[in-house]
């Protein structure tokens, strides 16, 4: 059985641009569908917009297939997680789970970090208490959406 790599993701490769791009739309789909919402910005975003992002991208990968990524900004303080998506194919396997921890402890282990999910997003919010986020006030970006706002402090202020 082959495992799940992690690696960075180069979004100037055009193939690797359209797999992040098709995970993205999948996993949104289906959290537009837990939280009841379809205006999620993501869904409608093209290629283009998507590959414009000043994000960071790590990727896990199923033998030639990407499964999932994490994309977050580090130009920020602090590091804001802008995006995690899994492949429905891929649900329940743990990775968005070791792509985080990856970040966190691999990539960004001195740096307070923060990341925002559909409030109704019951998986997303159970994994980011479980890693140790903190949930802060939610708010509503638009009337039809609330989001949960999680931090994860890592140093004194």
């Amino acid at each position: 059985m082959t495992e799940f790599h992690l690696s960075r993701l180069d979004m100037s490769d055009e193939r690797t641009a359209v797999a992040a791009h098709h995970v993205s739309h999948r996993a949104y789909a289906v959290e537009a569908q837990l939280i009841a919402f379809d205006g999620i910005p993501a869904l409608s975003e093209t290629l283009e917009e998507m590959r414009a992002q000043p994000l960071h991208w790590l990727g896990a990968t199923y033998g030639n297939k990407l499964a999932a990524f994490v994309a977050w900004r580090d130009d920020t303080d602090p590091v804001e997680i802008d995006r995690l998506c899994v492949d429905p194919e891929f649900f329940r396997r743990g990775l968005a789970a070791k792509l985080l921890t990856h970040l966190l402890d691999g990539i960004v282990p001195d740096r307070d970090v923060v990341v925002t999910t559909g409030a109704a997003n019951h998986p997303a919010v159970t994994l980011y208490k479980r890693l140790g986020f903190t949930r802060g006030e939610d708010f509503r970006p638009v009337p039809a959406l609330l989001m949960a706002h999680f931090e994860m402090r890592r140093h004194l202020r």
